[in-house]
């Protein structure tokens, strides 16, 4: 099969076949915001549409391609795979990428001891709920509120946005949830002794919530307290996303278990991992009759293991989480700029290249009324008049970071230039600029983005 002259091919019935086959509404929303463009090629932090139009990618797939698309090392190591002939998936035995690879991984984390693999961030965070419950013997699972662990249903059971969480209960029992940042609300949540585990992300994906100072260190001497076990959600903020290996090290903590996921894949090939303390591994795999209690069929594949290998190579040869705390610190002091400049900033968080620019209701009489006329009729339009403009207007690709959010979340490839930033920060501070000009070119979008919004909640196709 030669797959480039299949997508060649086919390209002209991309949303037809997504339409017919898999997600309509997606195609859809892609159609009525003016991003069904046709990307056809990626490099780095680049992506090319249709047209050969170039891009500028602050997504990277939800943090997935932390070194960029189709990293050449992370090809290599794929090809070299494939080339190999390797015995892949004899499940009667075990994997020599598999073995390096946590040893690899485990030398970052050193006092962690044992890793398991798995295919993805929310296989992680479920793996997690299990040995939590079984090294413990408690049902409880603590999470905080605005977290977001996956759409499976234990990883959904733990997250806190009911958008995703509606329609689809009952959840899990035992799985609660206290506000992010509040020691005094998890120490009275953990003082029945019923929690096996409090899993949190250090820095919250959905609106880029910052830990308020000292709040990781008393969540470890909490949880000690009780006997909990920390688990540390990193599968979006760890392997040098936030400048460091991992978020908790700006925070000298060392959690029970760390979760990994999205970017050890290179974007090839889905894997996660549970890092963790020895003592719950022997919990959970405590005789030989018990070696197979947990696992999946494809966890440890050799192509997966090998993207992992590849991604950890080029994170230590190449300087990828110094370039993320050097190119994040001249971004968010960019965007902080902004902060006395432009009445609808209202807040800037992050740490690396993890940035919410958060927007909202301005000081002056026009742009409040401007503001009130678009939130009325969707919470979280507004973003919408920065996220198109700088897509359409500056090929930027960025999103909002929650449903209903005002806030923009900035995840790029962790190998942005100089030159890279200086796109961002033109196309930021054009569009932003015209969002303060009422009426003007972003309000007429805003008038448009508001009767489909109309449209959608009178049920009109």
């Amino acid at each position: 099969m030669d797959i480039a002259a299949l997508v060649a091919e086919r390209e002209a019935d991309r949303y037809e076949l997504h339409a017919r086959h898999l997600n309509e509404q997606m195609v859809r929303v892609l159609k009525t915001i003016g991003y069904d463009v046709g990307f056809r090629r990626g490099q780095g932090p680049y992506l090319w549409d249709r047209e050969g139009h170039q891009y500028l990618d602050l997504l990277s797939g939800f943090g997935v391609f932390a070194l960029g698309r189709n990293h050449a090392g992370v090809r290599r190591a794929l090809h070299g795979v494939i080339d190999a002939d390797l015995a892949n998936l004899v499940q009667m035995d075990v994997s020599v990428l598999a073995g390096v690879l946590a040893e690899r991984l485990l030398r970052q984390v050193p006092w962690l001891d044992k890793a398991f693999f798995c295919n993805s961030g929310t296989e992680a965070v479920e793996a997690a709920m299990k040995f939590a419950r079984g090294a413990t013997g408690r049902p409880g699972i603590l999470f905080a509120e605005h977290a977001y662990h996956g759409l499976t249903y234990g990883a959904l059971s733990l997250n806190g946005d009911d958008n995703f969480r509606d329609g689809f209960g009952p959840l899990l029992p035992g799985c609660r949830s206290v506000p992010f940042g509040d020691l005094d609300a998890l120490d009275r949540a953990l003082a029945g002794k019923d929690i096996a585990a409090f899993v949190v992300e250090p820095i919250q994906g959905k609106g880029v919530n910052m830990p308020p100072e000292g709040y990781l260190a008393g969540v470890a001497a909490l949880c000690r307290k009780h006997g909990t076990l920390f688990v540390a959600d990193e599968i979006q903020t760890g392997l040098g996303r936030t400048g460091r290996f991992l978020a908790v090290e700006h925070w000298g903590v060392e959690p029970d278990m760390v979760l990994l996921a999205k970017s050890l894949s290179g974007g090839h090939v889905p894997v996660g991992a549970v890092l963790a303390r020895r003592w719950i591994f022997a919990k959970i795999f405590d005789r030989m009759d018990r070696a197979v209690v947990h696992g999946s069929t494809f966890s440890k594949n050799d192509l997966a293991m090998a993207a992992g290998l590849a991604v950890l190579e080029a994170m230590e040869t190449e300087g990828v989480a110094a370039n993320a705390a050097r190119q994040g610190e001249r971004l968010l002091a960019f965007f902080r700029g902004m902060l006395g400049r432009h009445e609808f900033v209202k807040d800037v968080r992050g740490q690396g290249l993890m940035i919410g620019i958060e927007f909202g209701k301005p000081r002056s009489m026009g742009l409040r009324t401007a503001w009130n006329m678009i939130e009325t009729v969707n919470a979280g339009l507004f973003c919408q008049l920065i996220t198109i403009p700088l897509f359409k207007e500056h090929r930027i690709l960025s999103q909002v970071s929650g449903h209903a959010s005002h806030t923009i979340k900035l995840l790029p490839a962790l190998t942005l230039s100089d030159a890279d930033c200086d796109w961002i920060e033109r196309g930021f501070e054009a569009v932003v600029a015209d969002s303060h000009r009422f009426p003007g070119a972003a309000w007429s979008l805003g008038r448009t983005l508001a009767g489909h919004a109309m449209k959608a909640k009178a049920g009109v196709a």
